[in-house]
Parts: C-alpha cells; sequence; structure tokens
C-alpha cells in the first residue's frame, strides 16, 4: 500500500488541497485576535504543544504500546486541530472564531512541532528502521503544511467571494479524503488489525476523551466563558488526521505508525459527539427553567425565578 502512487503523490497533493482549503478560511485579522484573548490562547497552545505529547506519551508507556505505534500515538498528539474541530465547535455553541484562530497559529506551529515530537519519539522508542524525519522530510512537513495554507490565505484577500465558495466543497473533499485513507491504513494492516486494535484502541479513546475534558475542564478553571471553552475542548480533543496520516504513509512510509491516527479518525466523531451533548445539555436544562414563570404567592402575576434562588 505504501508504495502506490495515491499514497506516494496523491496524499501529500490531497492534504496540501485540504490545508490550502483551511487557508482560505483564514486572515490576519485571525492572528491579530491572540491579543484581546491572550490568556485563552496560551492555555490552548500550551495544551497542544506540551500537555497532550506528554499525555500520549504516559499512555503508552503504561499500555506497553509496540514500539511503531507509540511513534504513530505521539505523531498524532503532534498534529493540530483543523477544520473539523472548528464545525464541531459551531454545532455545539463554542466560540468558533477563537477556533479560527487557534488553528491557524497551530497550522504554523505543527511545521515545526510535528518534525521535533515525532524524532523524539522515534528515538525514544527505538523504532526499527530508517524513520527518522531528516532534514528533507522535514522541509517536505512544511512544504503540505505551511504552503498551502499561506497560498490559501493569499487567494481570499484577494478574491474573498472565491474563498466563500470553495469552503464547502474543500470540506466535504477533507472528510471523503479521511474517511478513505483512515480505512486504506486500516485494510493495508487488516492481517494485524485485531492486535492493533487491542493496543491502540483504548488507548486512543481515553487519548480523545482525556484531550477534550483537558481542553473543557482548563478552560472553566481559567474563567473562561462556556463558548470558549467549547471551543477549547474542540481544537485540542480534535486532530487533523489527515496531517498526521499523510505523514506516517507518505513521509515516513510506514502504514504500522498510521494505524493509531487511523483510528483515533473514527473514535473522535463518536466521542466528540457525546462529549459535545454532556457539555451542553445540561445547560440548556438550566436555560429552560430559568425562563420557566413562576406564580408568586399573593401578587396574581408571573415571574421568572432563577432556580438557583433558595427560600430560607
Amino acid at each position: 500500500m505504501n508504495d502506490s502512487p495515491l499514497i506516494t503523490t496523491g496524499l501529500p497533493v490531497a492534504l496540501a488541497i485540504i490545508m490550502f482549503g483551511l487557508g482560505l478560511s483564514l486572515t490576519t485579522a485571525d492572528f491579530r485576535r491572540v491579543a484581546r484573548s491572550p490568556k485563552a490562547v496560551v492555555f490552548a497552545l500550551i495544551v497542544q504543544i506540551v500537555v497532550l505529547p506528554l499525555l500520549a506519551f504516559g499512555l503508552v508507556e503504561i499500555f506497553d504500546v509496540d514500539p511503531l505505534l507509540a511513534v504513530g500515538v505521539m505523531l498524532l498528539a503532534a498534529s493540530p486541530g483543523g477544520t473539523t474541530a472548528n464545525l464541531f465547535s459551531h454545532l455545539f455553541r463554542g466560540d468558533v472564531a477563537f477556533n479560527v484562530t487557534l488553528t491557524a497559529i497551530n497550522s504554523v506551529l505543527a511545521a515545526v512541532t510535528i518534525p521535533l515530537i515525532t524524532n523524539l519519539a522515534i528515538n525514544y522508542f527505538d523504532a526499527e528502521g530508517d524513520l527518522g524525519l531528516q532534514f528533507g522530510k522535514v522541509l517536505q512537513v512544511i512544504a503540505i503544511v505551511l504552503i498551502p495554507v499561506g497560498l490559501g490565505m493569499l487567494v481570499r484577500r484577494r478574491s474573498a467571494d472565491f474563498a466563500a465558495r470553495a469552503d464547502r466543497p474543500v470540506r466535504v473533499f477533507s472528510i471523503v479524503i479521511l474517511v478513505a485513507v483512515s480505512l486504506g491504513a486500516l485494510l493495508g494492516e487488516r492481517e494485524n488489525l485485531a492486535d492493533y486494535l487491542r493496543q491502540v484502541g483504548l488507548v486512543t479513546g481515553l487519548f480523545c476523551l482525556a484531550s477534550l475534558s483537558i481542553g473543557y475542564g482548563g478552560a472553566r478553571a481559567l474563567r473562561l466563558s462556556e463558548p470558549q471553552a467549547v471551543a477549547s475542548a474542540m481544537e485540542v480533543g480534535i486532530h487533523n488526521t489527515t496531517v498526521a496520516l499523510t505523514i506516517a504513509l507518505s513521509v515516513l512510509d510506514n502504514t504500522t505508525v498510521a494505524v493509531p491516527s487511523a483510528v483515533y479518525s473514527v473514535l473522535m466523531y463518536v466521542l466528540a459527539t457525546a462529549f459535545g451533548y454532556a457539555i451542553t445539555r445540561p445547560r440548556s436544562g438550566i436555560s429552560r427553567r430559568r425562563a420557566e414563570p413562576v406564580k408568586a404567592t399573593g401578587t396574581g402575576e408571573d415571574q421568572t425565578r432563577d432556580p438557583s434562588d433558595s427560600a430560607v
């Protein structure tokens, strides 16, 4: 599978198109927005760059994951959020502008953090073969991640109408590519799939749930707004697995390293949806109760009462 033209040429081109589409949704104002809520952005970036790799490392050590699969989990942890995170944030009433800002910054940082974290993982786990991201491969990561984003932003600046028309097709294309590549990676390792799922199914599931929880709980602990907390949860909990899959399959040329991202790409849709409903349903219930009219004794008039008010 690794040597097929679809993987060696088609997948990087597909990812470049996806990252170009991401750039079409970004403006320089998204980067300037950092100054208006620095605490929220700094928190989310620290979680993304420092906490998540440490969390992933702890999980693969606890569960004694195979070295190549462990490298795949670390590559997954280093991958940034993407347009799917923005979509989930919108679905659960998060601050989508905050998501867009984080996605923009993460896309730039990923060109450095992915090679750094992946190489550290390869060296630590002593992964077999010539698997390292040497200088030429690092340039390849930059080329397929950062350059298309910049080109997309440039096109948007010159033609906002084209950027708006291209948004939906690129999103659909992204989902189709993600599903196709994930299934391809899993089928390519079908002989070992049951063993791999046993090793990384629980690890990637726990990683997803922990990421979502840290993103949301940490934001609330810092007294960020509810929409920003939802956005933070989705940004750090939903990774751009297409980036991780492309690097594993076309840059590192190793299907086993791609398996954790392929498994995660399936689990994250289910877990993120369940998590989103879990954190928004109680809030919706409280809002409805607060809106219920309450008959005030002796006045004959309906009044709205906050359920948190208690009679002494």
